[in-house]
């Protein structure tokens, strides 16, 4: 096997098919359409995009921007008040119970603890939440305040996201974000002291400067500090799409047998501490209902990544939100001013997306579930797309990234970090559009 070709293919990430490339101008009336047929006994998902940071971390692939304008960042709380307004309206009432809210970003604490909390009590106004919903968030350690954790655990928050990144202070200077380890340890104790008790962390491999040693040293603090689930992401240079990277000096970037090294390092650390195997670059403790959801081939994937998520329907609010409704996917202005202009004309803002086919369908279901359960029976698809996948399985399985017994597909351990070189394979408008993707490892 050729490592270092496979671990240089550009492709998808697959956290949805057909992918964002391929999404097409969508209309406001378009959308109230699909959003007319949610079923009242559809569970729902609410993603909130708030995009501002308060300074600037060079590696950063996220839809984000740099401000501290009080009378900007107001405006933004109000039009996402105004967005879920706008939703619950053009959708059946009642509406089905929200059993997940994840709030991402950018940092959703620069809205600031009273902001936050008025933002979450409008939508529990709007929407019914399920008891035992889970309420996440992205936060940033750097600038998490006392106040900000007691707003986000009165309001009900139940699971957090750290950026962890590289525990090493060279890799961080490298990468544009000075982040000490106690600060992050720090962080942590503030949310459980909280309530908050569920904690990911994200760490990274094939930054500037890092080696396979660096990312051992990061997923041993991972594990030192028990985080419930540790996501181990390749960094995606991509300074086409994101200027910001271009501070970041290509020659100090691992090489492909690097990166794989890395990859290697992170698994191998965190597997023996405890941690199981979620997914492509997804770890979890036993008892964490990501894990449980893994081996019970019940685990999910969509914008946000891996995910327990079970609900038909994802609302997004925000600039730049990825939604779905039974229609298909639906995307919001990525532009903030458009977005808010948009929202504040009482305009549902969405700028693009795409109605689903049933070959889409069908298709998106098999990329979900190789991309989760390493598996796959291939017995009940169609022939025209099994026909077009096994040509390239085949190759796949020459080079032990795949078993196929029968019509079952397995991905073996080796081809854990190939995944989406098999999910590939059933992707049948790949390389008939715009975009360029990120290197696969």
């Amino acid at each position: 096997m050729d490592l270092a070709a496979y671990a240089t293919a550009s492709l998808p990430r697959y956290t949805s098919y057909p992918t964002a490339p391929h999404f097409q101008p969508l209309t406001p009336a378009e959308h109230a359409a699909g959003l007319a047929r949610i079923g009242a006994e559809d569970a729902l998902s609410l993603y909130l995009h708030i995009p501002f940071c308060h300074a600037l971390c060079w590696y950063c692939g996220c839809h984000t921007t740099v401000t501290r304008q009080e009378e900007r960042i107001e405006r933004y709380a109000l039009a996402l008040v105004r967005e879920a307004q706008l939703l619950a309206d053009a959708m059946p009432s009642p509406c089905g119970p929200v059993t997940q809210l994840h709030l991402g970003g950018g940092t959703p604490s620069a809205l600031g603890a009273e902001r936050l909390a008025g933002v979450v009590r409008h939508l529990k106004r709007q929407f019914p939440f399920a008891p035992g919903a889970e309420l996440s968030v992205e936060l940033d350690p750097r600038t998490l305040t006392e106040d900000v954790v007691g707003a986000l655990a009165e309001a009900g928050f139940n699971r957090a996201s750290l950026g962890l990144q590289d525990a090493n202070d060279e890799v961080q200077r490298k990468m544009g974000r000075i982040q000490p380890v106690p600060q992050v340890e720090e962080a942590m104790e503030r949310l459980r002291g909280a309530g908050i008790r569920r904690i990911n962390l994200d760490m990274m491999y094939g930054l500037p400067g890092q080696s396979a040693d660096h990312v051992v040293a990061t997923a041993q603090v991972a594990a030192r500090l028990r985080a419930d689930r540790v996501a181990a992401f390749g960094y995606a240079h991509v300074p086409w799409m994101k200027p910001a990277q271009r501070a970041i000096r290509g020659e100090e970037l691992p090489g492909a047998v690097e990166r794989l090294d890395q990859a290697a390092a992170a698994q191998e650390t965190l597997l023996a501490h405890g941690y199981e195997a979620v997914g492509l670059d997804h770890f979890a403790l036993p008892d964490d209902p990501m894990a449980v959801a893994a081996r019970g081939f019940r685990l999910r994937r969509n914008f946000q990544g891996y995910t327990t998520d079970t609900a038909p329907v994802l609302l997004g609010m925000g600039c730049s939100a990825i939604g779905e409704t039974p229609s298909g996917y639906v995307q919001n202005i990525s532009e903030e001013r458009g977005w808010v202009e948009a929202v504040e004309a009482g305009i549902l803002p969405v700028a693009r997306g795409l109605r689903l086919s049933e070959e889409d369908r069908l298709r998106r279901a098999a990329i979900e579930r190789v991309m989760c359960d390493l598996r796959l029976d291939l017995a009940p698809l169609p022939l025209c797309i099994r026909a077009r996948a096994v040509p390239g399985l085949r190759a796949l399985a020459k080079d032990g990234v795949v078993v196929l017994e029968g019509d079952l597909l397995r991905v073996t351990e080796t081809g854990r970090r190939f995944l989406r070189h098999v999910a590939a394979c059933f992707d049948a408008r790949l390389g008939t559009g715009p975009g360029r993707h990120s290197v696969a490892v």
